[in-house]
């Protein structure tokens, strides 16, 4: 059960210029020529071919889209074309194959599942913090748009997916849709980096905090602010641990933690005075590098 529209990194309503762009694009980085004696650059590129074969053809694309992958087998039930010479009851070779039952009138009805269908959806860091939602728009069997809201839980990470139970592909002969699922990726951060649950930032801070002491403030992903008290003589680098302060874990009511590393920002454009009375500290500590 494979999503070629994935393979090709589009998304299902993608026009067919862009499937060819991003065919093109994907076949000249994984080529074998450019990927010599590398088996899975192989392997994707052959795969890369069989999708854009199948998603470049309109008919193919029509079928995929209704039945998956597997549309070739709707094909052979239901249009001939499968040799049946070594079969020595069809009624087995149908039931083996799809599942089906013989009619009253003496026919088949072939029942099939639907395909699962995957989607890739992109959070912001605090979408996946709050939890959010997506809206999705398909169109239903006669043409008529369908949208469908799907809640995605708050501390969601990337690679997980979100299961829609039965809005995946439809199946046939009364066998059940498929599910939707859909694939998160979360964005990097300008000020916080995610590792599991926990998060990690710099803060700059000033020397003089750093050496006298006093406090910093930092928003949050909560939409709160942290008060953060810096002791006195606090060294460049030195890293706070905050508890439950990070990213929500899933199903759970815990948080993990943030952590956050200090920053010294120094002074610059010093005046005469400001120097003279840098020196006048220095004399009076002594060099402190020596010291440790």
């Amino acid at each position: 059960m494979k999503d070629y529209y994935q393979v090709l990194g589009v998304s299902r309503s993608a026009s067919d210029e862009e499937i060819k762009q991003a065919y093109r694009r994907l076949a000249r980085k994984y080529h074998p020529d450019v990927n010599r004696g590398d088996p899975q650059a192989e392997a994707r590129f052959k795969e890369i071919n069989e999708a854009y074969q199948v998603l470049s053809d309109k008919d193919q694309r029509a079928k995929y889209d209704r039945f998956g992958s597997d549309f070739r087998r709707y094909e052979q039930a239901g249009y001939g074309g499968f040799d049946y010479g070594n079969a020595t009851d069809v009624a087995d070779l149908f039931e083996t194959l799809f599942g089906s039952r013989r009619s009253p009138g003496g026919g088949f009805n072939v029942s099939l599942n639907g395909q699962d269908v995957e989607q890739n959806v992109e959070l912001t860091l605090e979408e996946a913090y709050h939890g959010t939602q997506r809206s999705l728009q398909f169109s239903n069997p006669n043409g008529t748009p369908r949208t469908i809201t799907v809640k995605i839980p708050p501390g969601i990470d990337t690679g997980k997916r979100v299961r829609v139970p039965g809005e995946g592909a439809p199946g046939l002969n009364g066998g059940r849709r498929g599910d939707l699922y859909l694939v998160v990726t979360v964005k990097p951060h300008p000020r916080f980096e995610r590792k599991g649950n926990d998060l990690y930032t710099t803060v700059p801070v000033s020397m003089y905090t750093l050496l006298l002491g006093g406090q910093i403030q930092l928003p949050l992903l909560s939409g709160k602010t942290l008060k953060l008290a810096i002791p006195a003589q606090t060294q460049n680098g030195r890293v706070f641990r905050i508890a439950e302060q990070g990213m929500p874990l899933m199903g759970s009511p815990r948080y993990g933690d943030l952590y956050i590393t200090v920053s010294a920002v120094l002074p610059t454009n010093l005046s005469p005075k400001a120097r003279q009375l840098i020196e006048e500290l220095q004399r009076l500590t002594g060099n402190l590098a020596e010291q440790q």
